[in-house]
């Protein structure tokens, strides 16, 4: 069975994918782009953009979850969010952006992170990400709607430590393909990331993916 959905995917419905956050160092770029770490972001409460100009994924699940994190001023927060998960991605044309405001002299700095350009992709295993709005060209492969999200069997299964409700609606497919993707996030981990081509910049102003 194949569906496919166009344009203006919300998150209760399908979601997707990707990327490391804002926090990363050049080291730590440089250690994911040779695929030598496992990889967990946040970004204390604050959300980053990410696109992408294709996505092929196996093994994907989708239910709903808590994102608990801080804000600037150091107080916690709690984001309801679709955790979008794939047992393995190839990823084309990644960009992901974010921006901080509010720093004394500077103003608003932004983070730019781009990797799988060209010939090139971004790789990426047992991969999470806590999505709150989306929107892409998608097509499913054999997909499941409604099932529990305890009884996901296709994707890598439910994240671990997270607040989320086992018996939750949830969904899932043996294969994704999504092209023109942009979304915003609050966190991801993957347990490995290679960011074949990994460009990072930190730029006054504000500069982001879309």
């Amino acid at each position: 069975m194949e569906s496919q959905v166009r344009g203006g995917t919300r998150w209760k419905r399908f979601a997707v994918v990707m990327v490391p956050s804002v926090a990363a160092t050049a080291a730590i770029g440089v250690a994911l782009a040779q695929g030598a770490l496992a990889a967990s972001f946040s970004v204390s409460g604050q959300q980053f953009k990410v696109s992408a100009d294709q996505i092929e994924g196996d093994g994907f699940s989708q239910y709903g979850a808590l994102d608990s994190g801080y804000n600037l001023d150091g107080s916690k927060t709690v984001h309801p969010v679709a955790v979008s998960a794939f047992k393995s991605a190839s990823i084309k044309g990644l960009c992901q952006s974010v921006v901080t405001p509010n720093i004394p002299i500077l103003g608003s700095v932004s983070l730019v992170l781009k990797a799988g350009g060209g010939s090139q992709s971004v790789e990426a295993s047992n991969l999470y990400i806590d999505v709150d709005d989306l929107s892409a060209d998608a097509t499913f492969t054999n997909i499941d709607i409604g099932v529990a999200a305890k009884d996901t069997s296709k994707g890598p299964g439910m994240k671990s430590g997270e607040t989320a409700n086992p018996y939750g609606f949830a969904q899932q497919a043996e294969h994704a393909s999504l092209t023109g993707v942009k979304q915003t996030a609050w966190a991801t981990t993957a347990g490995t990331f290679k960011l074949s081509g990994l460009k990072m910049s930190v730029q006054a102003g504000t500069h982001e993916c879309y």
